[in-house]
Parts: structure tokens; sequence; C-alpha cells
């Protein structure tokens, strides 16, 4: 239990924290941006629109998508499942688990070769004049699909375990 208290305190800093000072920083970016532009007459920050959609909103996404999952937040379809019995509604979870996880791994498997093969071109972003790596980025999307196909193997073990002992917990 304290492996999985140790994971979902690592998913809530990176989606409180992570996430929360990435969209301050958006607003901050966005913010002093328009002034410079608007008030100014000058380019305050260099490069705040590929910062911002290069940088910042994926790194907020990614670290928010974890915990966003392990909360429930992604929209469902259980009518069906809500009107069966017990015994068969646990099945067709545990069905549905195993979908979700497959389908998952699949994701994972690309993000992760796109990401081996972003990290050895050594894929950059031009931000401003100067170019930045890219790696640091795009090492968090797999991190993110990676939690997310951990919490979904502990619900179908879970799941399973109910089937197996007849429907109970």
């Amino acid at each position: 239990m304290r492996f999985w208290k140790a994971v979902w305190d690592f998913e809530w800093g990176m989606a409180s924290i992570g996430a929360g000072l990435c969209l301050l920083a958006m607003m901050t970016i966005t913010v002093v941006s328009v002034f410079g532009r608007y008030v100014l007459q000058m380019d305050l920050i260099p490069g705040a629109y590929n910062i911002i959609e290069r940088i910042v909103f994926p790194l907020l996404v990614f670290w928010a998508l974890p915990m966003a999952h392990r909360e429930g937040a992604f929209p469902k379809l259980e009518l069906v499942q809500e009107s069966l019995p017990e015994g068969l509604r646990r099945a067709v979870a545990l069905l549905v688990m195993a979908v979700e996880i497959a389908v998952y791994l699949v994701i994972m498997w690309f993000v992760v070769r796109f990401v081996w093969a972003g990290i050895e071109s050594n894929r950059s972003m031009q931000v401003g004049t100067n170019f930045w790596p890219l790696w640091p980025i795009i090492i968090m999307i797999p991190l993110a699909f990676g939690l997310m196909v951990l919490e979904m193997i502990r619900l179908f073990a879970e799941d399973l375990r109910a089937v197996l002992r007849g429907g109970e917990g």
C-alpha cells in the first residue's frame, strides 16, 4: 500500500504543483507578452508563443493526465454495465479494463518510440532566435502514460480479485 501511496503522491505533485505552475507560467507569459506588445510596442519575451505551445502547455496536460485518469475525470459509457447483475457487471468491467490496458500499452509503445527517436536525433525547437532541446519535455509523455497504465493494472487486479471472490468488495 505504501507503493501506491507514493505513486499517488507523485501524481498529485505533478498535477497540483507542476501543472499549476505551468498554468501560472502560461498566464504570466501571455500577460507580459500582451503588455509588451501593446503598451511598450516591443516583444518582451521572444518566442513566447512557442514557449507556451511547445513547453508549458504539453507539460500542463501530461502532468495532469495520470491524476485525472485516476480520479475518474475521463468520460465513460456505463449505462449498459449498470443494468447488469453484480457478477456480470464486474466481469464486463474486467473485460473493458483489459481492452483499455491493451490500447494504452500500444499508445505507450508508439510514444516511447517517438520520444526515443527525438532523443537520438537531438530534436529541438526554435524559441526566439535560439534552439532549445525538446527531450526534457517529451520524456514526460511516456511517464504520464506509464503512470496511467500502472493505475489501470492496479484496478484490473482489484476487479479480478472481486470476480474470483464471487463479487465481494
